[in-house]
């Protein structure tokens, strides 16, 4: 499915005047700033040099609070995934099937989202992706990987 049946598809399935809401953390406000301006944007350590999510007030390799937001590369390979093929949820029925994914990104964090826009039966482990963002309804922008062109 492209992003703009999946965006139909989620609107649907939702409800009148329903919407997806971002978390309450106000950890990850720059999280979705970020998403919101077309940028993946991690929580980067001052003190290790290391990037981390999930978002949190201080950073998870050394334990220091001396964080600041980088825009990452957005590249990455898909470190694991499932293919789901039966309804979990009414939102994803259609959807079916799906990919979920566990990415890698170059500079070493781990994110879970969905890979679209991809054919289910080739999708492997080591597979190089990047990051695109989609508006979800309700205004909520969130980050969706695709196969990158051109490569493995």
């Amino acid at each position: 499915m492209t992003n703009k049946e999946i965006q139909s598809l989620y609107k649907s399935q939702l409800g009148a005047g329903a919407s997806y809401k971002r978390t309450r953390a106000p950890e990850a406000e720059p999280f979705w700033a970020g998403c919101e301006d077309g940028e993946l944007r991690l929580p980067w350590c001052l003190v290790c040099h290391e990037p981390h999510f999930y978002p949190r007030s201080f950073c998870p390799h050394c334990g220091h609070q001396e964080l600041e937001w980088r825009r990452m590369s957005g590249h990455g390979e898909i470190y694991s995934f499932a293919v789901v093929e039966a309804p979990i949820e009414k939102a994803f029925a259609e959807m079916l099937p799906y990919v979920v994914v566990i990415v890698e990104l170059k500079e070493g964090v781990r994110l879970l989202s969905h890979l679209v826009e991809a054919n289910v039966n080739k999708v492997h482990c080591g597979q190089s992706v990047e990051v695109q963002f989609f508006k979800m309804p309700g205004g909520i922008t969130a980050p969706v990987f695709i196969a990158a062109p051109g490569r493995k």
